[in-house]
């Protein structure tokens, strides 16, 4: 009887201090914050490309991690999804025409990234195709029956990501994240020439010791201005007007070429 009580004395002992056991073990509180340099960005007609800027916060940051330095952060941004279409040239009778392609859907049209470290010294590739990040470690969607074969979808979706990054539509900065103090950090993404317009979306993974841990996301917009942009909202909005417009203009065009070039 001695033993039994003892020994539900001991377990009863045991099970009152899991509570404080639980509160003691360490717990993924840590929390990241962004903010962009501005929220729209205009194009016009000498647009030649320019960086964004990422600010960004970590909170309840664990001291120890911070001073040695197992935090690493991934920024990107993504352009608008669009569908496209990825062919491949052959040589017919001395003629390169388009022979086989390949269609993908909800393809970002711009990926820009920039992390701390290289990626492969930040995490294992497992987590980062899990979590699609990185240019290679993207999902390219296919189209149904927008491929002939699965040999030819896995030749079209390795060319794909090399178009984009040829086209400097894609592009990774790895180092271009910089830690400006324990806690706050910037990010400085590339925006080619011809990024596209519309919406944008700029996300931050914060990573621990190789673990991902949060993420957080904002956008951007980036809009067409000067006087292209309003030649191409009066023709899209008032397509007839416009069209009355382009012909009258030619006809005086031509009218008065014909008085200024004659011969007398």
């Amino acid at each position: 009887m001695r033993l039994a009580r003892y020994s539900f004395i001991l377990l009863a002992a045991f099970l009152a201090g899991q509570p404080a056991l639980a509160q003691q073990r360490p717990a993924n509180t840590e929390t990241v914050e962004i903010g962009l340099s501005t929220d729209t960005i205009a194009i016009t007609s000498g647009f030649r490309g320019t960086d964004l800027i990422v600010f960004g916060a970590l909170d309840n940051a664990d001291p120890l991690i911070q001073r040695q330095g197992r935090y690493d952060i991934v920024v990107v941004l993504e352009g608008p999804e669009r569908s496209f279409v990825v062919r491949r040239k052959d040589r017919y009778l001395g003629i390169w025409v388009n022979a086989e392609s390949a269609s993908f859907q909800h393809i970002p049209a711009s990926y820009s990234l920039a992390s701390t470290r290289n990626l492969q010294d930040i995490a294992t590739p497992k987590i980062f195709t899990q979590l699609g990040l990185g240019v290679n470690n993207m999902y390219y969607e296919p189209m149904p029956d927008g491929f002939s074969s699965s040999e030819s979808l896995k030749e079209f979706t390795t060319e794909l990501p090399r178009l984009k990054l040829k086209q400097r539509l894609y592009n990774q900065r790895p180092g271009d994240v910089q830690f400006l103090s324990a806690t706050l950090f910037r990010a400085t993404l590339s925006l080619p020439a011809n990024v596209p317009v519309g919406k944008h979306v700029a996300r931050a993974f914060l990573f621990r010791n190789g673990e991902f841990l949060r993420e957080n996301a904002t956008s951007l917009n980036i809009v067409k201005a000067g006087l292209e942009f309003r030649i191409y909202r009066a023709a899209n909005q008032h397509s007839l007007l416009y069209g009355i417009f382009a012909v009258l203009l030619a006809v005086v065009t031509g009218w008065a070429g014909r008085l200024i070039f004659r011969k007398d």
